[in-house]
Formats: C-alpha cells, structure tokens, sequence
C-alpha cells in the first residue's frame, strides 16, 4: 500500500457545493467506530460546506474490493410480491489508534494517528430506517485475510487498507458492505470535548494504567478520560473482550447523548461537533457528501438511543496461532448474522445477542 492510494490532506477530492440550511447527520462512530453512529441535526447554513471541506474521502475505487469478489446485494419482497433490492445499509465503522495498542509504525496516510483496525463494528441499518444494529467484532480474531493468508482481522487495515478490511469481512458475513467510515482516537476525543463530556454506564469497575478510576455503573467522563475508558485493556483478566464492552458502553452513551433535543436543537453544539470530528474521519465517497449524509440522516429522524442494539459476535474463546494469542472464530456465527440481515431479521438476533 502507497500514500498514493488514499486521500490526503491536500490530495483528498472534495466537492465544494453550494451552502444551504440542511440537517446533517453523520452516521458513524469516532475512533471507536466510529464508533459508532453520530447522529447531528443542523440548523446552520454553513455546516454543509464545513462537513465537506473538512472529512477525509477515501477513493470509490480504494475503499471497496473489486465488483467480482463482492456478495450480491440482498433483495426483499415488494407489496406486488416482486422481488426487489432490499433497501437495507451496512456501514463498517473503523476505529484506529496508535496509542490503543495497534503500533506506532503501522500508520495509514489516509488517517492520522492510525495503524491496525483497534476496533471493528460492523452497523447494519434496515430498510425501513426505524432501529440501528451495532455489532463489534474482537480485533484478535483469527480469520483468512483475502490475499495474506490467515491472521488476527485488526491486520487487515494495514495489510491492504479499507478494501481488503470490506473483503474480510464481507467473505465471512456474506452480505455486502455500503460504506465505510473511520475515525481516528483524536477525532473521537474532539467529538466528547465538543460535547461537554459524556454519561458512560460502565460494565465493571477499573483503574486504568493512566491512573483514572472507574466504578461500575453511571458516571460523567471528560474527553481524557473517556479515551482512558475505551483504551483500557489491560486491568481486565479477560482483555480485550471486556475493552469491547467498555467501547460500546461509550458509543452508547455519546448516542444517549447526540439523540436528544437539547443536543439536536443547539447550533452552537452541533457546529462544533462537526467541526472537531470531521477532520479526522475519513468515509467512502458517498459518505463524503453532505447531501447525502443529510438525506439518510432525515430518514433515521425517529430513531432514538432505545433503538439501537449493540452486541458482540460469538466466538469460540481464546486459542493460540503459533506464538501468538488469539480469538478463535465462531464461522457459524458469522453465518447466521449475515443470513438474517439477508431475511430482514437482523433486530430480532441482534436483540437476542
């Protein structure tokens, strides 16, 4: 992989369009996913253009693997009982950090401060836009990575960039991913600064190698120390899975937070959300359009923070691989989620996961 094969700073293409009042929802999660899904509804007529001047675009033809190594697109019943695509998204959220345990060395030109996927969620939106499904994948987790053999899936970022991760995972869903958005830690950072900091429901208590203490349970974390919170593996007997869990406590309590109408209705909030967070996001071209953006984002409106499931997919524990520790794939399970995005049930397994 070259720096050629991304978009840059100054090589990045953007398209520069006219400023409108629209409302604006970024569906993606920061460093975490992206984290995870950050929803903004905007009232400023400048917001548009500072989105597009600002997010990273990653090529069209670098972010996705070539058509003939792709699944089919699911397709669906219409009312005249003809079959149809199925108008369902599925968004791979890439979170990656280098200070997150994924290597200093292994930086990606087309995100700052980032290396192997830390974190990998795969958001799957149904067609009829009432509810969103967030499941995170353990980054340790062995699988085949299309043209380097098996390995832990975190490699497959560095190993190829944003289309051999789509692959990966693409081959073990069997369902096709619609886009892609990545966020590096400092985006998300900027993201619960910009908020004024962020309620996190904390699964266990913990002290973090940074010295930061958190008890189980509710409680209000800063920028610095919701970092501490996601970073954290090492205080755990169970490493990264219980860091999983702590990732989507966080990414649940920035949608708690985003979904509101405090949040929704203040300008001033929503600005400097966009405004700090973009800059180290980079999405697929279509993602990159604030029309675009504005138009899904208007047609989740009525989702709210009780309609988003998050869960991690099964797996069948830890093993080693040669020397090294890593989680053993459950591809039956890999099976049954993609079979049920594919039959339009994915909410029903989600909930029951």
């Amino acid at each position: 992989m070259t720096e050629s094969m991304f978009a840059q700073e100054d090589a990045a293409p953007r398209r520069r369009r006219r400023n409108k009042t629209a409302i604006i929802v970024l569906s993606g999660t920061g460093a975490l996913l992206l984290i995870a899904v950050v929803v903004a509804a905007v009232y400023l007529s400048s917001l548009s253009g500072a989105y597009q001047e600002s997010v990273n675009v990653i090529p069209e033809a670098e972010t996705f693997p070539e058509e003939q190594d792709r699944p089919e697109r699911p397709t669906t019943t219409d009312d005249d009982g003809e079959e149809v695509e199925d108008e369902q998204l599925n968004i791979l959220l890439i979170g990656s950090d280098s200070g997150g345990g994924s290597g200093e060395t292994e930086n990606v030109p087309w995100l700052p401060n980032s290396g192997r996927a830390d974190t990998i969620m795969w958001m799957h939106i149904p067609h009829d836009r009432d509810s969103i499904q967030v499941m995170s994948v353990v980054r340790d987790t062995w699988v085949p990575i299309p043209g380097h053999g098996e390995a832990k899936i975190n490699a497959s970022m560095s190993f190829g960039g944003s289309a051999t991760t789509v692959q990966t995972l693409e081959n073990l869903v069997d369902v096709r991913i619609d886009h892609v958005a990545a966020v590096d830690m400092v985006g998300f950072q900027n993201l619960v600064g910009a908020m004024g900091g962020v309620t996190v429901d904390s699964p266990v208590s913990f002290t973090s190698r940074d010295g930061h203490f958190f008890h189980g349970g509710p409680q209000e974390l800063n920028s610095n120390q919701a970092m501490s919170f996601v970073r954290e593996r090492k205080a755990f007997d169970d490493g990264d899975f219980q860091r999983v869990a702590n990732q989507q406590a966080l990414v649940r309590g920035v949608l708690d937070e985003v979904l509101t109408a405090s949040t929704l209705t203040n300008p001033v909030t929503i600005h400097n959300m966009v405004s700090d967070f973009s800059p180290y996001m980079a999405v697929d071209s279509q993602l990159g359009e604030a029309d675009y953006v504005a138009d899904l984002g208007w047609s989740m409106r009525e989702v709210r923070g009780s309609d988003i499931d998050m869960f991690t997919i099964n797996n069948l524990g830890l093993g080693t691989a040669g020397s090294e520790s890593i989680v053993v794939p459950d591809y039956d399970a890999f099976s049954e989620a993609g079979d049920a995005m594919r039959e339009g049930t994915f909410d029903e397994y989600a909930a029951q996961h």
